[in-house]
């Protein structure tokens, strides 16, 4: 593939439903990922992140579970919105002080 193709290619997305049966088939058969990868069309890469993720939630392995990290997404947006907030009414206060000193 060129490098002009490669630029124009689109991610593909996977449903949950998708991903959750890719990943039983790992853990119920038995074969490797990338045998499974290869049946299924999809990267080896993808399916190894699929199957980390699943032991995660599972508690098999450390780190983020997927509710975890959808609500460290969430905090980080209204902290982000919270700071915009607390710029915001610094400057208005600031704004406020000048005008009735004058």
């Amino acid at each position: 593939m060129g490098e002009e193709q490669e630029a124009r290619r689109t991610r593909r997305k996977f449903s949950e439903e998708f991903k959750r049966d890719a990943v039983e088939i790992v853990r119920s058969s038995g074969k490797p990922i990338a045998e499974v990868a290869r049946e299924l069309g999809i990267y080896d890469s993808s399916l190894g992140n699929w199957v980390r993720q699943d032991q995660i939630n599972r508690g098999e392995r450390d780190g983020l579970s997927t509710d975890e990290s959808q609500e460290l997404s969430e905090l980080r947006r209204e902290n982000a919105r919270l700071r915009m907030e607390r710029e915001l009414l610094k400057r208005a206060v600031a704004f406020w002080v000048r005008e009735s000193n004058e």
